[in-house]
């Protein structure tokens, strides 16, 4: 399993300003020989910028002035899916299912020669449908980093909903840390290092332009990996701007996925933008454990990750007895301390509490620097299943997601109301 450390995103252009507006944000609609055109609900007045508070902007992406987004017709993607074939299927979400597609280069005449993409097809049924299809065109059709997923184009064909990406080779980190069977290979302390400080580069990117992108509903199953295990944001359905700069936070429905979503936001509707670190904080301790965030199959009362592990976060002896037995006690002892450290940070109750994204990439990156590499454990550790380790009772997963649909036992949905 080799690292490709070498990342892109020293030579990505800083963060530049642009604006969501009616006139450059508009999507088409091709219905027949015609095609039609909606404007962003974004509204015109809202700017992305650079940030002007006491975050400087996070460089190593771009937000573009104007969407360079590809329309595709149906006949395109239904081509490029052998007809939705299928054995073209990747995943299956709330949204709809995703396909595994070759597109044909139009410039060249060489025959074969294209590109594999993942295309996600909205079902009919879905309740989730056209709003958060839109957020996504919206978003990822102005955002442009190493660490969020590229969306290369979108179809909006009569009444069907079509969104085309980049081809993540490794799949999700979900399908890495809790999938089963010999297509999914553990990772190792380096690998789960890389991509955390990637994730955190991607989300620092979102919060730190002056009308900051809160993206709501970060977890391991919108984390997807390229080749060399480069972390990229996935599924922006659920991104919201930020507040304005007279505001601490917006007020919304309370959507994402139990367990991930911070617990002001699901008491009040109040969405901050520290509400994503939570979501962070609980992946770190994912990273850890190798427990999901929530699991009804663990035994004694043991259903929420973070409610069970908090209290062994702050010291080393038991943290070790919860540390992921995959990693069969290759890890350096006292990077894990300061990630359980930073992870008890992250879900702070009181959300002004908790470190910006910014600082946390800084942390991460500092324990990079230092280097201390994976010990042996002392102790031979026999191929068994620990106690706090059920992972015989978990469900396996499917080997997927180059581009990652939503896990049905985790999948994104309208959390109950807030409390009166």
């Amino acid at each position: 399993m080799g690292l490709c450390w070498g990342s892109p995103s020293n030579n990505q252009t800083p963060s530049t300003t642009g604006h969501f507006s009616t006139s450059a944000g508009g999507i088409s609609q091709t219905t027949g020989n015609a095609t039609s055109s909606i404007g962003s609900n974004i509204s015109g007045n809202s700017r992305f910028s650079v940030a002007s508070g006491n975050d400087e902007p996070y460089t190593g992406g771009q937000i573009l002035p104007d969407s360079n987004l590809r329309i595709f017709s149906f006949l395109e993607l239904k081509t490029a899916t052998k007809s939705f074939r299928v054995d073209t299927v990747l995943g299956e979400g709330g949204f709809g299912k995703v396909y595994k597609g070759w597109l044909e280069e139009k410039v060249t005449s060489k025959s074969g020669s294209g590109s594999v993409v993942a295309i996600k097809k909205l079902d009919s049924e879905s309740m989730q449908g056209f709003d958060e299809w839109q957020s996504e065109v919206h978003f990822l059709g102005r955002l442009s980093h190493p660490n969020l997923v590229k969306l290369l184009g979108y179809c909006w064909e009569d009444n069907e909903l079509l969104l085309v990406y980049e081809f993540m080779q490794k799949g999700s980190l979900e399908n890495h840390l809790f999938g089963r069977g010999a297509a999914v290979q553990p990772l190792p302390w380096d690998i789960r290092l890389k991509i955390l400080i990637g994730a955190a580069q991607g989300l620092a990117f979102l919060h730190t332009s002056e009308k900051q992108v809160i993206y709501r509903d970060f977890k391991a199953s919108n984390i997807l990996l390229d080749g060399c295990y480069n972390a990229k944001i996935s599924d922006f359905g659920l991104a919201k701007l930020g507040p304005s700069a007279s505001k601490s936070h917006i007020t919304t429905r309370v959507m994402g996925t139990s367990g991930y979503a911070a617990p002001e936001y699901v008491a009040t509707g109040h969405l901050y933008v520290k509400s994503d670190v939570y979501g962070f904080g609980v992946v770190l301790i994912e990273m850890l454990t190798g427990q999901r965030a929530v699991d009804p199959t663990r035994p004694g009362g043991r259903l929420n990750l973070v409610d069970w592990i908090k209290p062994h976060l702050s010291d080393r002896r038991k943290l070790k007895h919860v540390m992921d037995a995959q990693l069969q006690g290759k890890y350096p002892s006292k990077a894990a301390l300061q990630i359980a450290q930073l992870a008890l940070k992250c879900i702070e109750p009181e959300q002004k509490t908790r470190p910006s994204m910014k600082v946390v990439v800084e942390t991460l990156e500092h324990l990079v620097e230092n280097d201390e590499k994976p010990k042996e454990p002392s102790v031979h550790l026999r191929n068994r299943t620990s106690s706090h380790h059920p992972r015989g009772t978990q469900q396996p997963l499917q080997h997927r997601s180059p581009l990652h649909p939503r896990h049905h036992d985790h999948q994104s949905y309208q959390l109950p109301p807030p409390a009166r």
